[in-house]
């Protein structure tokens, strides 16, 4: 009798523990809360500072720290761009000066990456156009922007050219570099192995000057937007930069606010991007921890 009356415990204890573990949460559910538990926790870490600058932003002109009508509450800023976008304007805007930037950027990607290549591979190429170079490059673009909009007018040819003499010099500067630091083993490795130089450059050289190169095409859209608003600023009808100077000029001052946050914005995304594209070409690169 005592037997059965173990085994019925047993049995209502093994029931028991199921329904519990039934209604327990998977382990693989847990893993991944606790993943993106960490992930919201780090990222707000590291913005404190920017959290704080904002509300420092918001509450100065409040408490009468700054005059508000030179500096308005961030609040503000952010209303003034949400009548922007419901008048349209903002889209005229936003999306002139990303035609522009972007137009220029990838010319000029598509156009100095092969010719860094093959400055940095072949040497006398690079010491027939290295003069050439050091002048262009120790010529700043915004001092030649009268230049380009007397030979090219005031349209869009100018600003995409001004966005390509810009994004030319630390593309080009970075892609050679990048050749040129190569480590020299690797390339004699694949010589002893019998690779021809197209599989040489093809399979060692290209590969192993990705990140450098990656640097300067970062380099190179952060000086798309700047060269690009200074341009908009001269002769122009839509973009981000006629935003912010008309805004000056009409003192629509919370407008010109959020005229430099949408460059600032665009700036991050395209850099976000950009980072993106790099993990995900360069996926056998181990990556730095956290």
């Amino acid at each position: 009798m005592s037997s059965e009356v173990l085994g019925l415990l047993e049995l209502t204890q093994g029931r028991q523990s199921q329904r519990a573990g039934a209604g327990a949460p998977p382990p693989l559910l847990l893993r991944r809360v606790a993943a993106v538990s960490r992930s919201l926790v780090g990222y707000g870490q590291r913005s404190i500072l920017l959290i704080g600058l904002l509300m420092l932003w918001e509450e100065a002109p409040r408490l009468g720290l700054i005059d508000a009508v030179f500096l308005p509450p961030f609040s503000e800023v952010i209303a003034a761009g949400w009548q922007l976008a419901q008048t349209g304007e903002l889209y005229d805007d936003v999306s002139a000066s990303l035609l522009r930037a972007l137009s220029g950027f990838l010319i000029s990607v598509v156009l100095i990456v092969p010719l860094g290549l093959a400055v940095g591979w072949y040497s006398r190429l690079g010491n027939l156009l290295n003069q050439f170079i050091e002048i262009c490059r120790n010529t700043a673009p915004l001092a030649l922007l009268p230049v380009f909009i007397l030979l090219l007018g005031i349209g869009e040819m100018s600003k995409i050219t001004m966005v390509i003499y810009s994004c030319a010099w630390p593309l080009l500067l970075n892609t050679v570099a990048a050749v040129k630091q190569v480590d020299p083993l690797l390339i004699k490795s694949a010589r002893t192995m019998g690779a021809t130089p197209q599989q040489l450059f093809r399979k060692v050289i290209l590969p192993a000057a990705l990140p450098t190169i990656f640097v300067g095409i970062r380099l190179a859209s952060a000086s798309a937007m700047l060269v690009l608003v200074a341009s908009e600023m001269v002769g122009a009808k839509a973009g981000l930069g006629y935003l912010i100077i008309n805004s000056q000029y009409s003192f629509l001052i919370p407008q010109m606010y959020f005229g430099i946050l949408g460059i600032t914005v665009i700036g991050l995304a395209l850099n976000a991007m950009l980072q993106g594209l790099e993990r995900h070409l360069m996926r056998w690169k181990p990556q730095a921890a956290a």
